[in-house]
């Protein structure tokens, strides 16, 4: 009898389990968009593909680029970044540019599977049409590249991947970008560039245990970012106390100079590298506007 009561619990606990798993992976994601496909600008592409990060990203050192990155370490384990070039067998070759668009602003693959949130996409949800398409183009025209992805090596439980679905749920945070009519041209641009592809609160807004963003869109900082390092406060009191001026902050995205003659470290020195020394000084410029609040309201 005893037997028998152990057998009927651990029957009960697994129908439970896989009642839940089924859940789970059944929870709903973002319905595709009914976005229309329009030609692209290859040009423009490439440089929201250096502004929003992808080539840093998506190009391990001295690998091809697009062909696949290094590893993006955190406390849940190391992530790997795809290799998105034309290739159809281990890029993004055979894609639509549906599969790309939902992929890029909903972090949905074209499997139906949903992205770890390493990929910014709730950054890239901001992203407009044109901007879509022509980061589409761009891509296009890359020289496809046969390089198998790496595993991403990430432990139980994070490793089951419709988990990530619950997550989203409680979680996600996607930026919605709605120009303040009270505000400078330059200031708006700053707002959506700093927001949106260039998704500074990746990095400088503290997430939760679990590596949720805060309600909030406050630049303040993580003192414990995924990766074991700290990020500092980036509003405009903090940058303003750390010595920086328009043209200051400028200088330091262009060159990774700060002013008091220190260096970025770290991944900040990343992104100055790979990203904010190619923008034109137009939009560093809007960045400073917005990050030091130099518009009059």
């Amino acid at each position: 009898m005893k037997m028998n009561r152990i057998a009927i619990g651990l029957a009960a606990v697994l129908t439970l389990a896989a009642t839940g798993f089924l859940a789970v992976e059944n929870w709903p994601l973002p319905a595709p968009s009914n976005v229309v496909e329009v030609a692209g600008d290859p040009k423009r592409g490439a440089y929201l593909a250096r502004l929003s990060g992808c080539i840093t990203c998506h190009t391990a050192p001295g690998a091809a680029p697009l062909s696949g990155g290094a590893a993006l370490v955190s406390k849940f384990g190391s992530f790997y970044a795809p290799n998105i070039t034309p290739d159809p067998e281990t890029g993004i070759g055979d894609w639509t540019f549906a599969q790309f668009e939902r992929a890029v602003r909903q972090g949905v693959s074209p499997e139906g599977d949903p992205y770890y949130p390493a990929f910014p996409y709730e950054f890239y949800a901001s992203l407009t049409d044109r901007d879509v398409a022509d980061l589409w183009s761009a891509i296009r025209q890359t020289p496809g590249v046969p390089q198998e992805a790496t595993d991403n090596q990430v432990g139980f439980p994070f490793n089951i991947r419709s988990g990530i679905r619950l997550w989203r749920t409680f979680f996600e945070r996607p930026v919605e970008y709605r120009p303040d009519a009270s505000r400078s041209d330059s200031w708006n641009r700053g707002r959506y560039l700093v927001w949106g592809p260039a998704h500074c609160a990746a990095c400088h807004a503290p997430r939760n245990i679990i590596g949720g963003l805060p309600q909030s869109q406050d630049l303040t900082g993580d003192p414990a970012m995924q990766d074991g390092g700290t990020s500092p406060s980036i509003t405009a009191g903090a940058l303003t106390a750390r010595g920086y001026t328009l043209s200051a902050l400028v200088q330091s995205l262009r060159t990774g100079v700060t002013p008091d003659g220190d260096v970025f470290g770290g991944s900040m020195a990343e992104v100055v590298h790979g990203s904010t020394k190619f923008l034109l000084s137009d939009h560093l410029e809007d960045m400073a506007t917005y990050l030091l609040d130099l518009d009059a309201r």
